[in-house]
């Protein structure tokens, strides 16, 4: 196979399959969404074979347990991709809305319209869930879209494209409107993201390096996010119980989510009365502790490096740190944050405002759990990643990021004197 002839087939099909979508209506998408869920409950057994010969292969080349697991579709994660397919297709269908219409002095209407994107490329690994969530969302928001997962799901990935590919031909639109890439080369990836003829936007789903290495490559815009250093600084007039409660949910209710506390900040004034119970929790959690001087003075734990305080761990380790008050607090936020999801807990709301102004990331939070930055949780119903940039979309990306805007006008025969 001619990798670069074979990618470029792909964007030609996508660029004149996303021209046929923006045709389409909203109940022409949803009948696309609801047979593919029909087609993944009656192909439930292929599916599940495909992912069985993906684990065997995942098994002989010797993937990590973690890998393994985030890789096998269980009947309860079929059931996850069935209702997800339902709850995209219940979403209000962000394209076509009409926003900020006024009338201007010469008497014209100027406006707002929403508008897909165009067509949409996404790398992702291991899990095979990703390729409905992308498709379902792309699909809704009349993206057309090239799925490239990693090799370790081939099986997975095309028996779930054929799934797809009954419900949009159910739905009598193309099936280019959902391409899953067949070939594990990893010159697709590179072509891909090269084809700024074909391709409008980028959405890397993976780990730090797939993602350095599509920025850097990548001749096409990317939304993503590098690390998820989150933090939860617990101010000075914080209530002890929604500090500690809000603490541990951020930290250990998942671990290896990017949404998960990384760094907690203490202010100095609550820092003797509060830290033996947060470590308490912490240890009993199997959390292991990493703390500045100030902290290891008042519990027992390891001495924090310097690279601690930019470290995404993604397990049972966390960074602690006494800081003087606010000002310090935010100082220490904007020096390392990766910009992804940022709390404060206090009862002053003066102190709240200014934590949600100057903190710059992508979600900041008074007196709530990191773990709520997500599509889900913002009532978007679903996500295709969180972004960190500030051009376009920021935070967890749904439906409306996955459009923009254009003007419109609305004459009645006016011309520009």
């Amino acid at each position: 196979m001619n990798v670069t002839e074979y990618m470029n087939g792909l964007g030609q099909a996508a660029r004149s399959a996303s021209k046929q979508l923006a045709r389409a209506n909203t109940g022409m998408k949803n009948r696309a969404l609801l047979a593919t869920a029909e087609a993944i409950e009656s192909e439930r057994d292929t599916l599940k074979r495909a992912n069985a010969r993906d684990l065997d292969a995942g098994r002989t080349k010797g993937l990590e347990a973690a890998m393994l697991d985030r890789l096998e579709l269980t009947d309860a994660r079929i059931d996850t991709m069935i209702e997800g397919l339902y709850q995209v297709a219940a979403l209000a269908d962000p394209v076509g809305g009409i926003t900020d219409l006024n009338f201007r002095p010469s008497g014209i209407q100027v406006g707002k319209m929403r508008v897909p994107l165009g067509v949409i490329g996404i790398i992702y690994e291991s899990r095979p869930n990703v390729t409905i969530e992308a498709a379902s969302l792309c699909l809704k928001s009349g993206n057309a879209v090239i799925l490239r997962g990693g090799s370790e799901a081939i099986q997975s990935n095309q028996a779930l494209a054929a799934c797809i590919r009954t419900g949009l031909k159910a739905a009598d639109l193309p099936e280019s409107i959902v391409q899953v890439v067949e070939t594990t080369d990893r010159e697709a990836v590179g072509a891909l993201i090269t084809m700024p003829e074909y391709v409008d936007v980028i959405v890397p789903r993976g780990g730090k390096g797939l993602i350095e290495r599509i920025s850097r490559d990548a001749r096409v815009p990317v939304i993503k996010h590098l690390d998820g250093i989150c933090h939860v600084y617990i101010d000075d007039q914080a209530d002890a119980d929604k500090a500690l409660a809000i603490a541990v949910n951020a930290k250990t209710h998942r671990y290896g989510v990017c949404n998960a506390m990384e760094t907690l900040l203490v202010a100095e004034s609550r820092a003797e009365e509060l830290l033996p119970q947060l470590a308490d929790a912490f240890v009993s959690r199997g959390v292991e502790l990493r703390g500045c001087q100030k902290t290891r003075a008042l519990i027992d734990c390891a001495a924090a490096a310097e690279e601690d305080w930019s470290t995404e761990y993604l397990g049972p380790v966390l960074a602690v740190r006494v800081v003087a008050g606010l000002d310090e607090a935010i100082d220490h936020i904007n020096t390392y944050s990766s910009q992804h999801t940022d709390c404060i807990v206090t009862e002053n709301y003066t102190l709240g405002r200014r934590f949600l102004t100057e903190v710059d990331s992508a979600s900041v939070m008074i007196n709530a759990s990191t773990r709520f930055a997500d599509g889900f949780e913002y009532g978007l119903g679903a996500e295709i990643g969180i972004s960190t940039d500030k051009i376009h979309a920021r935070g967890p990306v749904g439906l409306e990021g996955l459009t923009s805007q254009k003007y419109i006008v609305l004459g009645d025969g006016q011309i520009r004197e």
